[in-house]
């Protein structure tokens, strides 16, 4: 009796013994284990990796409008560490601010729409701790024209359409982020805007470096080369950029670039995403926000058709002798201004060629 006693006692004691520390151990697993704490091999991408869609946003820059739009993101097929996307953008392009051509001399005028389309591969590596991606795609761009950057009015204005296609590889860690491109114009590369300027889509090679400061903050610096525009803009070109999640889906930078043909250029940009993941739960939204994960849903950069504008090496004004009417010099290089004589009495005025105007063979007074 005593014996089936102390058996039970001590049957009753290792249950509750076992009880209590099931119960620590699962509150433990509930601290340590918990989706807050998810580790990124843990991640399922078919829950991380959805479509997205928003709107975009940008000031004019070296060679780029100011513009705004929509966009996005198709992930085609999903793998345990894989993506095969789609990326899409439909934009609005507006005029240059008064007095600041984005394409140097020329003013960009009107609205019109441009596009911009990827496909790509992204995928991590065995440990999930790098991104790797490549993609490929096209982008158009129609461009209305307005007067010269100095106000001056241009004669023979027309619209012109330049188009691209476009590679990029891609690699992103918690740390680093590297993303190489190549912009390469096709078709009529090299159109005329006006009497005055001819409009070149320029071909660009780059390398951005870019560095999170913290998850949510990324510096970058980048080096290009450009090419075309009756080779005008050929040369090399430095650019820093600094971009801020201010909030889950929402992005916002600034881009600093220098070239000799475009000189310094500041621009500013703005991104939302709307998404399936953004109805998740913050503790899975805390495990999806590691750079790596965040980078294969992210929209491909690099996009613009980049043109220049340089005056038509043909176009040109004639100098007349005012005294017989006859042509004494033909004056190449409209961008500049000459004195001439004008009237018998030898008096001396400034004027500039501006090929196209009707009167005084292309000449106007300064």
């Amino acid at each position: 009796m005593q014996s089936s006693l102390r058996l039970s006692l001590s049957l009753s004691g290792v249950a509750a013994l076992a009880l209590s520390n099931g119960a620590v151990l699962s509150a433990a697993a509930q601290d340590v284990g918990g989706a807050e704490d998810l580790g990124v091999m843990e991640i399922n991408l078919k829950d991380a990796v959805k479509f997205n869609w928003g709107f975009q946003g940008a000031l004019q820059g070296a060679g780029t409008p100011n513009q705004t739009g929509i966009g996005g993101f198709l992930p085609i097929a999903v793998g345990e560490n894989s993506v095969f996307f789609a990326d899409v953008l439909l934009n609005a392009n507006f005029a240059d601010y008064g007095g600041n051509s984005s394409i140097v001399n020329t003013e960009v005028a009107g609205t019109t729409i441009s596009t911009s389309s990827r496909l790509g591969y992204r995928w991590l590596n065995s440990d999930r701790s790098w991104m790797y991606g490549v993609n490929g795609g096209y982008d158009s761009r129609p461009m209305n024209t307005g007067n010269a950057e100095t106000g001056v009015t241009l004669y023979d204005k027309e619209s012109a359409f330049f188009q691209q296609i476009a590679a990029g590889l891609e690699a992103v860690s918690d740390t680093w982020n590297f993303n190489a491109y190549a912009l390469i114009p096709v078709g009529d590369t090299e159109q005329r805007l006006n009497a005055r300027y001819f409009g070149g889509a320029l071909d660009t090679y780059g390398l951005d470096v870019g560095y999170f400061i913290t998850p949510d903050l990324n510096a970058s610096i980048g080096y290009y080369y450009q090419s075309g525009d009756l080779g005008t803009a050929d040369g090399s070109g430095v650019q820093v950029e600094l971009d801020y999640q201010i909030a889950y889906g929402l992005t916002a930078g600034i881009n600093v670039s220098y070239d000799e043909a475009f000189e310094t250029r500041v621009s500013g940009n703005i991104e939302y995403r709307f998404g399936s993941n953004s109805s998740a739960a913050e503790t899975k939204k805390k495990a999806w926000q590691k750079p790596t994960i965040q980078a294969l849903s992210e929209s491909v950069k690099n996009r613009n058709v980049r043109v220049h504008d340089a005056t038509d090496p043909q176009n040109s004004c004639k100098i007349f002798n005012p005294l017989d009417g006859r042509p004494v010099a033909t004056f190449f290089g409209s961008q500049y201004k000459a004195t001439l004589t004008a009237g018998t009495a030898g008096k001396r005025r400034r004027w500039h060629c501006n090929p196209g105007n009707p009167g005084n063979g292309g000449w106007e007074p300064a």
